[in-house]
């Protein structure tokens, strides 16, 4: 993709996620890998008004500084330490959906409710610790959280996904919130059955080939 192609796909990504109400008005974020540097949405905009020049660029190899209209995101420090850490990362979205978010305020992680949980590359989506929005110790749980999965809840602040493209990450951010309401029902009902770790392992391998990719000509 060019750099205008990865903007655009920036916009409509934050746009899709406010459509399915993973996140509202300008509340998280979104990033995309373009070449050595971060993409990400500014500051204080709402989706509906994010355009493909808002959006600042930024060198990961930099220390804060960017280049655009605006100002990116207070949790720049994530995505650029999500990418730093992750070579196979090209993406990462930060949601504050309802069920996701629910789960954070309780400090749960996600267990092995559902087969699904494969998606996220383990038998959980972990909770991390809790740490103030935009600091570089909220930054740190969250390279922890992602250290060998795809998906990591905020203690009382939100989630997170990331996948090697754009399409796989909505994907992802679809299925976390998914799975955070199949959860949280099932906890309402009685007591969920978790599946084990070695049959979502294997689980995992098949997932190698599944969901969504980007289009080859």
């Amino acid at each position: 993709m060019t750099e205008e192609e990865t903007r655009a796909a920036v916009v409509a990504a934050a746009q899709e996620m406010d459509r399915l109400k993973l996140n509202h008005g300008s509340a998280g974020n979104v990033s995309m890998r373009c070449g050595g540097h971060a993409l990400v949405t500014p500051s204080g905009v709402p989706s509906r008004e994010l355009s493909p020049a808002l959006i600042a660029r930024m060198a990961l190899a930099g220390e804060g500084g960017f280049e655009g209209p605006l100002p990116p995101s207070s949790e720049w420090r994530f995505h650029l330490d999500v990418y730093r850490a992750r070579p196979d990362v090209n993406a990462v979205l930060h949601m504050h959906s309802t069920y996701a978010t629910t789960l954070a305020t309780l400090r749960r992680e996600i267990p092995a409710v559902h087969y699904m949980i494969a998606a996220f590359g383990g038998p959980s989506v972990r909770c991390v610790g809790y740490a103030s929005y935009g600091t570089q110790e909220l930054s740190a749980l969250v390279v922890d959280g992602l250290m060998d999965r795809d998906g990591v809840l905020l203690a009382n602040h939100g989630a997170i996904v990331a996948g090697d493209n754009m399409r796989r990450a909505l994907w992802r951010a679809v299925e976390l919130e998914a799975l955070a309401q199949i959860y949280y029902l099932g906890a309402l009902a009685g007591e969920p059955v978790i599946l084990p770790d070695d049959e979502i392992m294997r689980t995992v391998e098949r997932f190698k080939n599944y969901g969504p990719r980007e289009a080859r000509e």
